[in-house]
C-alpha cells in the first residue's frame, strides 16, 4: 500500500500530506538513532563487562595464589621445614588433652587406661642402628619362685628401646705444655703451640663447629645460642661470638671462592635469586638485598656444587658479573635480568615447572578445564623424565627424542588452538602465553640428554634459606651478607654431596691452619677424588 497516495486520497490538502510524512520520517530515524546509540551502549557495556570479569579471574587468580602461599600447603613437594608449625602444637595439645582426661575420669594415665591407638598408615618406625646403646638390664628381685620356692629359669628375654638426648656439652680443653731448661746453654724449650684457625682464641674448633652451625644451617640469631650457653652457665657475649664468625668466615673465603671457579667450568648451571633485608642503619630502617644462587646440573656425573652470591640488588649486572666469560646453557625462570647474558652466547633453558605453576595458580583459583588440560600434559612429559632418570645421557636422549618430543610438538599446537579462544588479558591468556613466549627455550631440554627439564634442584637449595629469614629477619651488613653467602656456600655443597656439614667443617678448620694453596682441594666439601687438579 502507497502511504502517501492513501492519504492523498482522503485529504485534498497536499501539504498535510507532505507534513504528515515529513513527521513519520522523522519518528523514523529518531528511532533508529536511538536504536543505534543502544546498541552502541550495549557493545560498551559488553566490553566493560569483559573487561572487569577478565579483571575479576586475575584478582581472583592473584588472591588465590596469594593465601595458598600464606595459608595453605602446595601440592609440589616440600622440604621438611616447610611443614606448618601449628601441627605440632596440635600434635602436643591434643596428647595433652587427652592424658588430663583421663587422669579427670578414671585417675590414671591415659597410656594405661586405654590401649593406644593404632595409626593405619605405619606404626613406630626402628630407631635408627648407627646410634649408640646403653643397655639396662632390670633383674628381679628374687631369682626364686613367689609360688613354691625353687629355682626360676631363664626362657627369654623382652627388650624394648627409647630414645633419648644430650643437650650441647660445654666442657674445656687444658693445654700443658711443660717448659724444660737447659743448664749448659742456659735455653729454655717447650712443645709448640697448635695451630689453631683463630690464634689465642679462647674456643676450641668444636665450639666454633656449634656456632657457625647453629647460626647458618639452623638459622639461630647470635642472642638464642648465647641464650643456649647460658643455661649452662657458660658467659658467651653477643660481641664475642659475632668475632669468631667473621674471622672464621674470612679463613672459609677461599675454599668458597675455589668452588666458584669450579662451579663455572660446568657446561650447564641452574640460577635463581631470593630477596632478603638488609640493615640500614642510617635511616634506621632495612632495605632489599638478594641472595643469588648458583647450582650444577643435577644429570652430570660430576660432584654437584652451589654457590651463593650475596648482592645489594637485583639488577641484572651481578648475574653477568658472576658468569663473565662463561659460557653454556643457563635455566633460568623468566627474570628479565638474565636476558641480557643470552644476546652474549648463554643459551636459554626456560623451568617448566614455573610454566606448570601458572596453569597450576590458574586452577587452584576455579576449576579450569583448560588448565587442567595442560597439567595432564606435563605431568606426561614429567613421567618421561622418571622413567629415563636412571638411563645414561645418549640413552635419555633418545628416549626424549622419540617421547617428549612428540607431546611437546602437539602441546605446542594445542596451546595456540586455545588461545584464539581465549580473550587477552584474563588469568587463562597470561598461562598460555608465557609457555608461547618461552616456548623455543621451554622444549630445548628435550633435544638432549644432559639437559634439565626445570629449575627445582637450584630452588630447593634456595628454600630452607627462604625459611630461615624468619628466624633472623635482616643481613646487618653487606659485608655480613657475603659472608653468610661464602658459608652457606659450603654448607650446602658439603650437603649436596652427601657429607655430614658439621663434621666436615670441623675436620677443615683444624687442618685449615696448616693447609697450603695447593692442598685447598683436599678441604673442599666433595667427596675425594672427584676434583680436578689445580693447574701448577
Amino acid at each position: 500500500m502507497d502511504f502517501n497516495a492513501e492519504l492523498a486520497r482522503f485529504n485534498p490538502d497536499p501539504s498535510l500530506s507532505l507534513w504528515i510524512t515529513d513527521a513519520v520520517q522523522t519518528l523514523l530515524d529518531q528511532v533508529q538513532n536511538d536504536a543505534a546509540k543502544a546498541r552502541q551502549q550495549v557493545t560498551e557495556r559488553d566490553t566493560e563487562l569483559f573487561a572487569a570479569k577478565a579483571k575479576i579471574q586475575a584478582l581472583t587468580l592473584e588472591l588465590a595464589h596469594l593465601r595458598r602461599m600464606r595459608f595453605g600447603a602446595s601440592s609440589e613437594a616440600l622440604s621438611v621445614e616447610q611443614r606448618d608449625l601449628f601441627q605440632e602444637t596440635l600434635a602436643s595439645d591434643s596428647a595433652a588433652a587427652a592424658d588430663e582426661l583421663a587422669r579427670r575420669l578414671l585417675g590414671v594415665p591415659a597410656s594405661l587406661a586405654a590401649p593406644p591407638t593404632i595409626r593405619p598408615r605405619a606404626g613406630r618406625q626402628p630407631l635408627p642402628e648407627h646410634l649408640p646403646r646403653i643397655e639396662h638390664r632390670h633383674e628381679p628381685e628374687s631369682c626364686t619362685c613367689g609360688q613354691c620356692g625353687k629355682d626360676l629359669v631363664k626362657i627369654g628375654e623382652d627388650i624394648s628401646e627409647q630414645l633419648d638426648v644430650e643437650p650441647a656439652r660445654f666442657f674445656v680443653h687444658r693445654h700443658i705444655r711443660p717448659q724444660y731448661a737447659c743448664r749448659a746453654c742456659e735455653t729454655v724449650s717447650a712443645a709448640p703451640i697448635p695451630p689453631a684457625v683463630i690464634d689465642g682464641g679462647l674456643a676450641a674448633v668444636g665450639l666454633y663447629v656449634w656456632l657457625i652451625i647453629g647460626k647458618y644451617m639452623d638459622h639461630l640469631p647470635l642472642y638464642r645460642l648465647e641464650q643456649i650457653a647460658a643455661r649452662e652457665r657458660v658467659i658467651l657475649s653477643r660481641s664475642t661470638l659475632a668475632e669468631w664468625v667473621g674471622r672464621i668466615g674470612v679463613s672459609l673465603q677461599p675454599l668458597a671462592d675455589r668452588l666458584a671457579a669450579l662451579l663455572l667450568e660446568r657446561a650447564v648451571l641452574h640460577a635463581d635469586e631470593t630477596p632478603v633485608a638488609q640493615l640500614d642503619p642510617g635511616k634506621g630502617k632495612t632495605k632489599r638485598a638478594y641472595l643469588w644462587a648458583y647450582r650444577s646440573n643435577v644429570l652430570e656425573t660430576g660432584p654437584p656444587i652451589v654457590v651463593f652470591d650475596y648482592q645489594t640488588s637485583r639488577a641484572g649486572q651481578h648475574a653477568r658479573d658472576f658468569l663473565d666469560g662463561w659460557q653454556g646453557h643457563l635455566m633460568v625462570d623468566d627474570f628479565s635480568g638474565y636476558k641480557a647474558l643470552f644476546a652474549k652466547g648463554v643459551t636459554e633453558l626456560a623451568c617448566l615447572a614455573h610454566a606448570r605453576r601458572k596453569f597450576f595458580d590458574l586452577n587452584a583459583a576455579h576449576a579450569n578445564p583448560m588448565a587442567l588440560e595442560a597439567l595432564s600434559r606435563i605431568a606426561v612429559l614429567y613421567a618421561v623424565e622418571k622413567q629415563g632418570a636412571h638411563m645414561d645421557a645418549a640413552a635419555r636422549a633418545q628416549l626424549r627424542r622419540d617421547e617428549a618430543l612428540p607431546l611437546l610438538h602437539s602441546m605446542h599446537d594445542w596451546l595456540l588452538r586455545v588461545r584464539v579462544t581465549v580473550a587477552n588479558g584474563g588469568g587463562s591468556a597470561k598461562a598460555i602465553d608465557y609457555s608461547l613466549r618461552r616456548w623455543t627455550a621451554l622444549r630445548r631440554y628435550a633435544t638432549d640428554g644432559c639437559l634439565p627439564i626445570d629449575n627445582n634442584p637450584v630452588e630447593n637449595i634456595i628454600r630452607p634459606i627462604a625459611i630461615g629469614k624468619k628466624n633472623w629477619l635482616f643481613v646487618g651488613s653487606e659485608r655480613a651478607g657475603k659472608r653468610a653467602a661464602a658459608i652457606q656456600t659450603l654448607l650446602a655443597t658439603a650437603k649436596l654431596n652427601g657429607l655430614d656439614p658439621a663434621a666436615w667443617l670441623r675436620e677443615t678448620l683444624e687442618k685449615l691452619p696448616t693447609c697450603r694453596n695447593n692442598q685447598i682441594d683436599s678441604l673442599l666439601p666433595i667427596r675425594p677424588g672427584l676434583i680436578p687438579p689445580i693447574s701448577p
